[in-house]
């Protein structure tokens, strides 16, 4: 099953959203699908990276796939959108 983060992945839920994530990385996953989050902020940001770390040091890549577009901007703004490229 893809995981999926809840619809909101914000300051107030990130340590939680992260976890489950790691966990996921950690049972094989490769891609998320941040297709039904609907609200981000920064730490939305950081968690996805993160994610990304955990899944570098399994030796593994990471895809984010519909990743909305206020969480693109927000990567653009911190200079790391080319670190969370979305799957076509």
């Amino acid at each position: 099953m893809l995981f999926r983060p809840p619809l909101t992945l914000t300051v107030n839920n990130a340590g939680l959203a992260l976890e489950a994530g790691l966990r996921a990385i950690e049972e094989g996953q490769t891609e998320i699908d941040l297709g039904e989050l609907a609200a981000v902020d920064s730490a939305a940001v950081a968690t996805l990276l993160a994610w990304q770390r955990a899944a570098r040091a399994r030796g593994a890549a990471l895809r984010f796939a519909n990743v909305p577009a206020n969480l693109l901007g927000l990567a653009a703004l911190y200079g790391v959108d080319e670190l969370l490229r979305p799957v076509p």
